[in-house]
């Protein structure tokens, strides 16, 4: 009893109005009912990007050039009274019309899905170069370092130079040694 006048009190609250309950936030909604149908916007953006290809090919080209010479043969040629389309072949523009009425947005509908893909490689490049301009600056500083800590350091080259001046010098001091030492013998 004592949990019941605890809920009644939750949802009335403290004015005593009853007010509906919450919608529980750690559930997800019910699905809303919808009067389209619903679809597959990928599945639907594949098959137009299908058509948009066959359509820029040569083969639709032929076949389409194909169907209306045989149109037109048959509704010349044909018996009057298998002929469906007369002289001004009303029902062939009808039938053209039609085609390139789902035909461009097709197209269009290919185009702008190329231009999201396209766009996406663009950015992925754009970050790429930005990492590779990164690496290279970065390596380029640690060049210079090494250069800078390398002029610091001796060389072979220089040890060597080195050297070979400290022999000099000695070979001198000998030399010059010895000519006291001849001068004082004599």
């Amino acid at each position: 009893m004592a949990a019941e006048d605890r809920t009644r009190t939750a949802q009335a609250g403290a004015s005593g109005i009853v007010r509906p309950p919450r919608p529980r936030l750690d559930q997800p909604k019910a699905p809303r009912r919808r009067l389209l149908p619903e679809y597959d916007p990928e599945a639907f953006g594949r098959f137009s990007e299908r058509i948009a290809r066959f359509l820029g090919t040569g083969r639709f080209i032929v076949w389409m050039t194909l169907i209306i010479i045989l149109w037109v043969v048959w509704n010349i040629f044909a018996p009057e009274a298998v002929r469906f389309d007369e002289y001004p072949f009303i029902f062939l523009t009808l039938m053209l019309s039609l085609q390139a009425s789902y035909a461009a947005p097709l197209i269009l509908l290919a185009q702008n899905r190329q231009d999201d893909r396209d766009r996406v490689t663009h950015e992925q490049d754009r970050k790429q170069n930005e990492r590779s301009i990164a690496d290279t600056e970065f390596l380029s500083r640690e060049i210079a370092a090494l250069r800078m800590g390398l002029g610091e350091v001796a060389t072979r080259d220089w040890i060597r130079s080195e050297l070979e001046a400290m022999v000099k010098d000695m070979e001198e001091r000998r030399l010059l040694s010895q000519g006291e030492s001849d001068e004082g013998d004599r």
